[in-house]
């Protein structure tokens, strides 16, 4: 893993090491998580209705994270008693537990550091995804402001892409596993030099590539043990 060389946490670097306090108690990031993927995300505020639609979401959704041996952890600049309240109002008015901790970040100490907070929406942190690997590195970022809710669905596809992507050491199309032209197929890594790119159509037929051009092949995934 690199080491992060700039202010802003990117794509590729270590996740911070950082202490808070949740609704579970005390968290140490990414040490806790060790050898498990988790999905750090953060919202405006409690008693809001576009985050409690997506708590509820993350919720009804968190058995398939755990399949993906990814866990999730909430975020906001409120206390955790703010926090505890609002989840409980959830569970009496919609029959939802949220399960998964949320990091009362008060005096905004860990969004600023995570660059969740874009200082011409507000003081608040805005709606930040963060997909963090087992190694404890930072895979994905996603920012959406404040008045368009996540696609939940959308996150976890991320989750399975990335690891899949690793696993196979490829790349995975637009939209996939439903890719319009290749489905579920994976895309090779475009070779680098002339005699990788001949060897690339060379082998194609023997190692079940599908190839349009040397730059362009694609192959069936293969899943890991156990992967239904």
């Amino acid at each position: 893993m690199g080491k992060k060389k700039h202010d802003v946490t990117m794509i590729g670097d270590e996740f911070p090491s950082i202490h808070v306090h949740t609704t579970h108690g005390k968290r140490n990031l990414p040490d806790d998580y060790q050898g498990s993927w988790f999905v750090l995300f953060s919202h405006p505020g409690d008693f809001t209705p576009v985050c409690t639609t997506e708590f509820m979401t993350f919720e009804r959704n968190h058995r398939r994270f755990k399949a993906l041996n990814c866990e999730l952890i909430g975020l906001s600049i409120d206390t955790v008693f703010s926090h505890m309240k609002w989840l409980e109002w959830v569970r009496e008015h919609f029959g939802v537990t949220i399960s998964f901790p949320v990091i009362a970040d008060e005096l905004g100490k860990v969004s600023k550091q995570l660059g969740m907070i874009a200082p011409k929406a507000g003081t608040r942190a805005v709606r930040t995804v963060y997909i963090v690997d087992h190694e404890g590195t930072v895979r994905l970022i996603m920012n959406y402001p404040a008045e368009v809710g996540r696609n939940i669905e959308e996150i976890l596809r991320a989750v399975y892409a990335l690891q899949t992507a690793d696993f196979n050491k490829a790349a995975t199309p637009a939209d996939w596993p439903r890719n319009e032209y290749i489905g579920d197929q994976l895309i090779l890594p475009p070779p680098t030099d002339l005699f990788a790119a001949q060897k690339r159509i060379e082998e194609a037929n023997v190692k079940g590539y599908s190839c349009l051009d040397w730059w362009f092949c694609y192959r069936p995934f293969q899943r890991k043990d156990g992967e239904s």
